[in-house]
C-alpha cells in the first residue's frame, strides 16, 4: 500500500485552506459581468464561415484561472468561459511541441514520429513536411491565417517556417522560449542567440518589447487591415507564461502580498495575459468580426510547479503523463453557440481542433486520412455526446525505462518498462516512469524555493511501472486499482500494443553545430539545405559573429536545469 506523507502541512490544514474541498462541478468563482444585451439578439446558427482565434498559453497550470479557485486574476478568462462553454474533460500533451505537432496535424505523436521530446534549437528537425496542416486546410476554404507567437515546430531549413506551412503571415519566435524584451535564446552555456521573427525576416527592430504586448498589438493590427466580411484564423501563441518570470512592474505591484516570489511574478504575467485576451476581445468588437467569431482558449501543458505554477489538486507537473501533465485550461467563448453558459465534461483532446476547425470553416476533410482528431463542435455548441470515447496520451520507447518494469509485469502484452499512457473511457493506464508524481499545493506562503517542498509525497512511485486509476470517480489519481482491475488493466494494455502497431519510427536527430546563431548573423534561424547539408559536418567551434547579441539568461536556464534535476533525483 503506497504511504503519504505531508511535508509542512497536514491533511487538515489544507482541507481548511479549502483546497481539497474544490467542487469541479461548481460554476465560476468569479461573478459574471453583465451580458451585452446586443448578443442576445444574435441568430442561433451562423450563415457564414466564422472567424476562428486560437489562443494557446504556455505553461499555465491547472489552477492558475479564476473560474478553478486560484489567487491570480483573471477576469477576462473567467467572463469569457462563464459565457460560453467551459471544457472540463479537455486534454493536452505534457510538453511543448507535442501540443502544438497535435494541434496543426490533428494526429498523435506517433503518428508524426514526434513522440519524443520536443524539438531542440540545434536539431535538424521540424514538423514533418508531408503533414497537411490546419492553416494549409483553412487556406484551402478561403481563410486569411496568421499566426503570432511560439512556433517551436522546427525551422532548420526555410521549408519548415511557419509561412511555409499554411500561414500568411508570422511574428513570432521559432524556439522553445525566449527573453520577453530582448528576444534572446541560449541553449546551453555560449550558445545564444536572437529569436525573433517578422515573416522569415529576423525583426531586429521590435527588441525591447515585451512580447505579450507586442503579440496582442500585432493582432489588432491585422484585425484592423482585414475585411470582417473575409474569414479570418489567427493562432496566437503566447510566449505567457513560461519563462523566464518577467512581467512589466505594474502587474507584479498588484501581488505584492503574495510571499513567494516566483509565484507573484508568474500571477503578474497570467494577469498581463488575461488583459492581453481582453485587448484581442475588445478588438474584435470594434472593427465586426466578434458576432461571426469563434474564440478558443487552451493551454498547452500543465504548469512548471517550481516556476510559480499550480496544478493544485491534480497530480503531477509539466513533463509528467499525471493530470497535473495533461489535463488542460480550456474553453470556447462565441456568439454562434447553442448552448451557451455551461460546463461540458465531454471528453476533448487537442487533436480533436483541426476537424472541428476546419469542419466549422466548411472545408474538405474528404481528402485527409489518418486523423486522429474527432469534431467536436456538436458536443461543444449543442451538448451532446462526444465521439471521442479514448484518448493515447502518448507511447515514448525512448525516454529512460522505468528500472522495474517488465513485460511480465504487463501480463505478456506489454512491456511495462516503456513510458506509455492512455485513457480509455473512465479508465487510464500509465506504465514506465510517468515523471515527478507529488501533489503540490499553490505556492504562495513563503519565498522560493521553500515553499515548493510544501507538498505531498508518494513513497512508493518508484518500486512500481503501472498504474490504473478511475479518473472519473479520482480525477486526483490517489487510489491505484492495477490489483484490483487486472482484466482493464489487460484491455488497456492491448489498445497501446494496437496504436503501437500504427506508430512511424522517433525523429529525434543528432544536434548539427551548423545551427549555431554565430553562423547566422547572431540569430536563430534556417541553417540547412539539401546542397549544404554535408558541407557542415563535422564542424565543432562555430565562428564568431560580430553582430552576435550577448543572451542574459543562459545562467538562470542553467540554474533551473540543475534545479530540476535535483529535485528528480531526490524523489521518494
Amino acid at each position: 500500500m503506497a504511504v503519504y506523507a505531508l511535508t509542512g502541512f497536514s491533511l487538515v490544514s489544507l482541507l481548511s485552506f479549502g483546497y481539497l474541498s474544490w467542487d469541479w462541478m461548481k460554476p465560476s468563482l468569479v461573478a459574471d459581468v453583465a451580458t451585452d444585451p446586443m448578443e442576445k439578439s444574435l441568430p442561433p446558427a451562423f450563415s457564414r464561415p466564422p472567424h476562428i482565434i486560437f489562443i494557446l498559453t504556455d505553461d499555465q497550470g491547472y489552477h492558475d484561472v479564476g473560474y478553478h479557485g486560484s489567487d491570480i486574476q483573471t477576469p477576462t478568462l473567467d467572463r469569457l468561459a462563464a459565457e460560453g462553454v467551459k471544457l472540463e474533460n479537455y486534454y493536452i500533451q505534457p510538453i511543448c511541441t507535442p501540443s502544438r505537432s497535435q494541434l496543426i496535424t490533428g494526429r498523435y505523436q506517433i503518428h508524426t514520429g514526434l513522440q519524443h521530446s520536443i524539438i531542440r534549437p540545434r536539431q535538424p528537425n521540424c514538423l514533418p513536411l508531408d503533414q497537411v496542416t490546419l492553416p494549409q486546410k483553412l487556406q484551402e476554404a478561403g481563410y486569411s491565417t496568421h499566426m503570432v507567437g511560439k512556433w517551436h515546430l522546427g525551422f532548420y531549413k526555410k521549408e519548415c517556417l511557419p509561412t511555409r506551412r499554411g500561414f500568411d503571415t508570422f511574428l513570432g519566435s521559432l524556439t522553445g522560449n525566449v527573453d520577453y524584451y530582448t528576444y534572446d535564446n541560449c541553449d546551453g552555456p555560449g550558445v545564444c542567440g536572437y529569436d525573433l521573427h517578422e515573416g522569415e525576416d529576423v525583426a531586429w527592430d521590435q527588441s525591447g518589447k515585451y512580447s505579450t504586448f507586442l503579440y496582442t498589438q500585432r493582432v489588432s493590427k491585422i484585425l484592423a487591415s482585414h475585411s470582417p466580411k473575409e474569414p479570418i484564423f489567427i493562432y496566437v501563441a503566447f510566449q505567457a507564461v513560461h519563462t523566464p518570470l518577467q512581467s512589466p512592474k505594474e502587474y507584479i505591484y498588484r501581488y505584492r502580498s503574495m510571499g513567494n516570489v516566483a509565484r507573484r511574478k508568474y500571477a503578474a504575467m497570467v494577469t498581463c495575459m488575461d488583459e492581453a485576451v481582453k485587448n484581442i476581445t475588445w478588438a474584435l468588437k470594434k472593427y465586426g468580426y466578434y458576432d461571426n467569431s469563434v474564440i478558443v482558449f487552451s493551454t498547452d501543458n500543465g504548469g512548471q510547479t517550481f516556476s510559480g505554477g499550480s496544478n493544485w489538486p491534480l497530480r503531477g507537473r509539466k513533463g509528467t503523463y499525471w493530470e497535473g501533465g495533461v489535463r488542460g485550461i480550456g474553453f470556447v467563448h462565441s456568439p454562434l453557440i447553442k448552448r451557451k453558459r455551461r460546463t461540458s465534461w465531454a471528453l476533448v483532446h487537442i487533436t480533436d481542433w483541426y476537424p472541428t476547425l476546419v469542419s466549422l470553416a466548411r472545408g474538405n476533410l474528404s481528402n485527409v486520412s489518418g486523423l486522429d482528431g474527432y469534431n467536436v463542435w456538436p458536443a461543444i455548441s449543442e451538448g451532446k455526446e462526444s465521439p471521442r470515447t479514448e484518448i493515447l496520451h502518448n507511447i515514448d520507447p525512448l525516454y529512460n525505462h522505468a528500472k522495474c518494469g517488465s513485460l511480465e509485469d504487463g501480463f505478456g502484452i506489454w512491456n511495462t518498462a516503456v513510458q506509455a499512457s492512455i485513457r480509455v473511457g473512465d479508465w487510464k493506464l500509465l506504465t514506465g516512469d510517468p515523471g515527478y508524481s507529488d501533489w503540490i499545493p499553490p505556492q504562495t506562503l513563503t519565498n522560493f524555493p521553500g515553499s515548493w517542498w510544501n507538498l505531498e509525497r508518494l513513497t512508493d512511485g518508484l518500486r512500481k511501472s503501472l498504474w490504473l486509476f478511475n479518473i472519473t470517480a479520482d480525477p486526483y489519481e490517489r487510489y491505484d486499482l492495477s490489483d484490483q482491475r487486472p482484466d482493464v488493466v489487460k484491455t488497456l494494455l492491448m489498445r497501446l500494443v494496437h496504436y503501437n502497431r500504427t506508430a512511424i519510427p522517433v525523429r529525434y536527430p543528432a544536434e548539427n553545430p551548423r545551427a549555431h546563431p554565430d553562423f547566422n548573423g547572431g540569430a536563430w534561424g534556417p541553417w540547412a539545405s539539401e546542397d549544404d547539408a554535408e558541407e557542415w559536418e563535422g564542424i565543432e567551434e562555430p565562428l564568431k559573429s560580430r553582430n552576435k547579441k550577448k543572451c542574459k539568461i543562459c545562467k538562470l536556464r542553467s540554474f533551473f536545469r540543475k534545479l530540476n534535476t535535483r529535485l528528480m533525483s531526490n524523489r521518494i
